[in-house]
């Protein structure tokens, strides 16, 4: 998710969305892309709504990161499980969301595994 118009960081998100806020010279957002393709999450869907060409035109198809992004805009910003339900028609699996302005390092993968093994439980 990156459409927020992170209105607490301004003046620094007068000219870019808050996912492209640098810290050491690169984007928040970058971070995630590479945490996702750490695990094996290659799939990306990103949801948009403030300034979306600037993530656009950074991130592109994600190539450059080894990943394939696909685009969600937003018209009218939708919210968190608005956002979600915006881009259903890529979700055919579990899949996580995660916020573009998370910094972490959370091992993405075991937290999938965990969320199977409790799933199976509930079958």
């Amino acid at each position: 998710m990156a459409g927020g118009e992170g209105t607490r960081l301004r003046p620094l998100t007068c000219p870019l969305p808050k996912p492209m806020v640098p810290i050491l010279n690169i984007p928040i957002m970058e971070y995630i892309i590479k945490l996702l393709k750490r695990n094996n999450i290659e799939e990306i869907a990103v949801t948009l709504a403030y300034l979306p060409d600037t993530i656009m035109d950074y991130f592109g198809d994600g190539d450059d990161w080894g990943v394939k992004i696909s685009y969600f805009i937003e018209k009218n910003p939708l919210g968190t499980g608005g956002s979600v339900r915006n881009a259903q028609d890529f979700l055919d699996d579990t899949f996580i969301v995660i916020s573009g302005d998370a910094l972490t390092d959370i091992n993405i993968a075991k937290a999938i595994e965990f969320h199977r093994k409790k799933n199976q439980r509930l079958l």
